[in-house]
C-alpha cells in the first residue's frame, strides 16, 4: 500500500509511555466498565469475542426503529444513505502533513513512530471517504478519535488492556489500540502487510459509522433484553457490517491508485485468520458456532469483499440480509 508522504490526521490521541511489557493474549478479561461498541478482536479462547445481534422479527423491528427514530429525530433518512448508490469522496486528499496531537516522542523506537506516521496517514485516508460519502448524502462527518496506548487505557466505556485488542468506544467517539496489536496479528495469526494494518483500523471507524447513523445505539439498547444466543446472532450482523464498510474504503482507496498488487489479499487474508470458527478450532481445537459473534472466516471474507467491489453502502446492509 502507498501511505508514505500522505497526509496524516491531526486525530490522533498518542498516551503512549516509554516501557511496558507485551500483551498476553486477545480476550475480553481486559475490559471493564461498560460496554464499547465493537471491535477487532483477537481472543484467546470462546469469552473473548463479543458483540451480539440477531434475526428475524427483532432484526426487523430494530430495522425499523433505527429508520424512523433516525428519519424523524434527527433528519438523517437511513434508505437514502444506505440506498443512494455509489457515493464516493467529493474532497481531495490534502498535501498538507500536520502532526498528530499530543504526541509524545520520548523513548520511543524508529518503528513506533513509523507505526505512528502509518496509522496517521490511514485514518487520514478514511476521513478523506466518510466525510464525502457524507456529503453526498447533505450530511457532515463527525471524526473519530484514534488513541495510542500501551498495556492498558480508560475509556469512556471503561478500562481496558491491551488484551481487549483495538475497539472502538461510541461513549466518546474513539478508536482505542495498542500498537503491539499489529506484531501480535502477524505473529500468531499469519496477517501480515500494511494492508492486513489498514483493515484493522478501517474496520474500527466502520463502528464510528455505525454510531453515527444510529446503529450502534440501537443494538447496545436492545441488546440488553436479548438472550447470549440472540445477542450473538445480532453481533455477527453488527460486526460483518463494518467489515463491510471497512471494504468500501478500501474500494476508495484502490480508486485513488494508492493499492499493489497483493494488498486486496492481505486483507482477506486477515479477515480469514479472525473469523469466529478459525479461532476457535486453533485455540481449542473445536468451535461452537452458537458463540460466534464477529462472524465466519467465510462470512468475514465476503461482507469485506462486497463493500471493495461495490464501494455501496446499499450493499452492505447485513442487518436485514437474510443470508449471511
Amino acid at each position: 500500500m502507498r501511505w508514505r508522504g500522505r497526509r496524516q490526521s491531526s486525530n490522533v490521541e498518542d498516551r503512549r509511555s516509554g516501557g511496558g511489557g507485551q500483551p498476553t493474549g486477545f480476550g475480553r478479561s481486559g475490559r471493564s466498565g461498560r460496554r464499547g461498541g465493537g471491535g477487532f478482536r483477537l481472543p484467546g479462547g470462546l469469552g473473548g469475542m463479543r458483540r451480539a445481534s440477531g434475526g428475524g422479527v427483532k432484526g426487523i423491528i430494530f430495522l425499523a426503529v433505527i429508520y424512523f427514530a433516525l428519519k424523524f429525530f434527527a433528519g438523517i433518512d437511513l434508505m437514502q444513505m444506505l440506498g443512494g448508490g455509489g457515493l464516493g469522496p467529493t474532497t481531495q486528499t490534502r498535501v498538507e502533513r500536520p502532526q498528530p496531537q499530543n504526541t509524545q516522542r520520548t523513548n520511543r523506537s524508529a518503528q513506533n513512530d513509523e507505526q505512528l506516521e502509518f496509522v496517521s496517514v490511514i485514518l487520514a485516508e478514511t476521513e478523506d471517504v466518510w466525510r464525502g460519502i457524507f456529503k453526498s448524502s447533505g450530511k457532515n462527518y463527525p471524526e473519530p478519535k484514534l488513541v495510542l496506548f500501551t498495556n492498558k487505557v480508560e475509556s469512556a466505556c471503561g478500562f481496558a488492556s491491551s488484551a481487549s485488542g483495538p475497539f472502538y468506544c461510541p461513549g466518546d467517539s474513539k478508536i482505542y489500540i495498542d500498537l503491539s496489536f499489529f506484531g501480535q496479528l502477524k505473529r500468531d495469526f499469519g496477517a501480515s502487510g500494511d494492508f492486513a494494518r489498514a483493515y484493522v483500523l478501517a474496520h474500527e471507524v466502520g463502528h464510528h459509522v455505525q454510531n453515527i447513523i444510529g446503529v450502534l445505539p440501537k443494538f447496545n439498547e436492545l441488546r440488553r433484553s436479548m438472550s447470549k444466543t440472540e445477542s450473538n446472532k445480532m453481533s455477527v450482523r453488527v460486526e460483518l457490517q463494518a467489515d463491510c464498510f471497512a471494504g468500501m474504503w478500501g474500494y476508495y482507496t484502490a480508486q485513488k491508485g494508492l493499492l499493489d498488487r497483493g494488498d486486496l489479499d492481505e486483507a482477506l487474508n486477515a479477515a480469514t485468520q479472525i473469523g469466529d470458527d478459525a479461532i476457535q478450532k486453533r485455540t481449542q481445537g473445536y468451535v461452537v458456532p452458537e458463540s460466534f459473534n464477529h462472524g465466519t472466516s467465510a462470512q468475514r471474507k465476503n461482507w469485506f469483499k462486497r463493500g471493495f467491489e461495490s464501494g455501496r453502502l446499499d450493499q452492505c446492509n447485513s442487518l436485514s440480509a437474510k443470508r449471511l
